[in-house]
């Protein structure tokens, strides 16, 4: 009988096999074998605490055999008492030296103990004894991966899986090493491999995800987070890595969403805390971004990216030297975090500490010399310091790096604007309308845009405002130009401008923005008609005044000031504190005010 129970065991008929072993233990309760093996049944359904009465009562008839010495660790390790476990598995080699089982399961329980040198020793001792032990060597790549020995991991589970193509955990395990080696597409076939084995593999699902993610494959990779928490709705990681693909899709409300769930779950998951801040960075909502991302930083001080992602919140509320401390221990954790330099500069240039934030980019780029962004934040430095080649050099290494990077072609602009090259400074202006904050205020009218390239005699033009009240009272002084050219023109403008922009020559009609417009052929911004009239430093519109107070106002003010005896001036003390301004432009409205 007991060998017929042993053939059903082996054949993975685990219920037929438990029938025959408490047949048996009927008529000889004490039978070693029969005890040992119903132990491993209830391990192998995981069972583990049934697993070690069980074989704790097999070893009271027989102390001293390793084979259930190995089993009493496993059933342990299954209770997460790795400590237990280690013990047990210890016992067991003290009876037997070279039971590979022993030393692989020993290797894993130093590997979750995090004791990885002695893991490691001990998959070498199994290795010794048995060079073709696939386990122990996918085993001792999930150690190497610990240790960040990414290539030699990978060395490790390739050996594995020359020994077993089907081993599905060791496809896994080359597809991580491969992930950390930035060579995204292998990992993915490797991924894709262990899927082909395992189609309800849900650890390969999520990293295979986590790969396409990696490729800015962001909604394949949401439908392999979706097919992975079908199979486990409650898996966290799939549901932060699901946030992660939903923020590159700027679905921030969504990724917040499945953060919450996420820690929900799992309330010591740290990643999921820290992209939950980088969420609410997002959605301008700073203050609890600083509180997610203190909380990753409770269960992990040694965080690298939540120091740094910290710092991106504090600069937000303009805490730049708090912010520049936490980019300097992000630093300090991680010395080659580019990102990190990239935003230490950032924050160096608004504490006006100019030539170390030149240092910080520079370091930036020495890590990363193809990261666009640093480039443009670096010319905007040179740009503060009135180096304008240097800083046009920088701004086009950053197009070269990314040509559509529409932050350095509008950095581009100003500063070519400043040195007076008008014809490209302002034809690069444009890209202002692909800047993320720009882009809130661009009119989309069925009529088309006009900019200079055709004639518009004959046809109805609306001119309208785009920016602060301030911009519009510059370029407001275009409109009686092309008034000499258009049949008609028409003015929309802020609303608290609209009685003063009554005095304006060369509008037919000026409307309070928000109020219904009349028809009209074709439109312009009005900070797009320098381009439009080919503007050079001669023929800006320079007759003045072109604005007049209105007499009922001033006749208020004469009353309220007297009469004039010598000459007054007036200051203009402060610009406007637009809450929803980025943070670079509330930064420029207060250097311009008087505090």
């Amino acid at each position: 009988m007991l060998a017929e129970a042993l053939a059903l065991h082996q054949a993975g008929q685990l219920a037929d096999a438990e029938s025959i072993y408490k047949k048996i233990l009927a008529t000889e309760p004490n039978h070693f074998d029969c005890l040992h093996l119903l132990g491993v049944i209830f391990s192998q359904r995981g069972d583990h605490a049934a697993a070690l009465r069980q074989i704790d009562s097999a070893l009271k008839r027989n102390p001293t055999n390793a084979f259930a010495l190995n089993n009493r660790g496993n059933a342990l390790k299954g209770l997460m008492r790795f400590e237990e476990a280690l013990a047990s598995y210890d016992r067991a080699l003290a009876v037997r030296p070279e039971l590979t089982e022993a030393l692989c399961n020993r290797g894993v329980a130093l590997h979750e103990l995090k004791r990885f040198d002695e893991s490691l020793a001990g998959y070498d001792r199994a290795l010794a004894v048995q060079p073709d032990y696939a386990e122990a060597l996918a085993n001792r790549g999930n150690t190497l991966m610990a240790l960040k020995r990414f290539e030699q991991a990978l060395t490790s589970y390739g050996r594995a899986l020359t020994l077993r193509p089907d081993y599905a955990q060791a496809h896994f395990g080359r597809g991580n090493a491969l992930y950390e080696l930035r060579r995204f597409e292998e990992a993915l076939a490797s991924y894709n491999s262990a899927l082909a084995l395992r189609p309800d593999y849900v650890e390969a699902l999520s990293n295979h995800g986590l790969a396409l993610h990696q490729l800015k494959r962001f909604e394949q990779a949401l439908t392999g987070y979706d097919r992975a928490l079908k199979l486990r709705p409650d898996f966290s990681e799939a549901l932060s890595n699901r946030g992660l693909a939903l923020h590159q899709l700027n679905r921030f409300e969504e990724a917040l969403a499945n953060y919450d769930r996420a820690l929900g779950l799992r309330a010591d998951h740290a990643e999921a805390h820290h992209s939950r801040g980088n969420a609410l960075c997002e959605l301008t909502r700073f203050e609890e971004a600083l509180a997610s991302f203190d909380r990753a930083l409770n269960l992990r001080p040694d965080y690298a990216e939540a120091h740094c992602g910290r710092g991106n919140a504090l600069h937000a509320l303009e805490r730049f030297k708090e912010a520049l401390a936490n980019y300097d221990q992000a630093l300090k954790l991680r010395p080659d975090y580019a990102e990190a330099f990239s935003n230490r500069g950032l924050a160096l240039h608004e504490l006006q500490r100019f030539e170390e934030a030149l240092t910080s980019y520079d370091r930036a780029l020495a890590l990363r010399p193809d990261y666009a962004e640093a480039l443009s934040n670096r010319g905007s430095t040179l740009q503060e310091l009135d180096r304008f080649g240097e800083a046009l050099a920088s701004y086009d290494g950053a197009i070269k790096v990314q040509p559509s990077y529409a932050q350095a072609h509008y950095n581009e602009a100003i500063c070519r604007m400043l040195i007076g090259d008008f014809a490209r400074g302002w034809e690069k202006y444009e890209w202002r309308w692909e800047i993320e904050q720009r882009a809130k205020g661009k009119r989309n009218f069925s009529q088309p845009l006009w900019i200079g390239s055709n004639e518009i005699a004959g046809k109805t033009i609306l001119l309208h405002a785009e920016q602060g009240l301030g911009d519009t009272i510059q370029f407001c002084r275009y409109v009686p130009l092309i008034a000499r050219q258009a049949s008609r023109v028409i003015l929309e403008v802020q609303k608290p401008l609209h009685q003063l922009m009554s005095t304006l020559a060369g509008a037919a009609q000026i409307v309070p923005r928000g109020d219904p417009l009349p028809g009209f052929d074709i439109h312009c911004p009005l900070l797009s008609l320098p381009l439009a009239l080919k503007t050079e430093l001669q023929t800006i519109p320079s007759e003045t005044p072109y604005l007049s107070a209105l007499e009922s106002k001033t006749s208020v003010w004469r009353n309220r000031i007297g009469n004039r005896e010598r000459p007054r001036i007036g200051i203009v003390w402060a610009g406007n504190p637009r809450k929803e301004l980025s943070v670079g432009h509330r930064i420029l409205d207060r250097q311009r005010s008087i505090e």
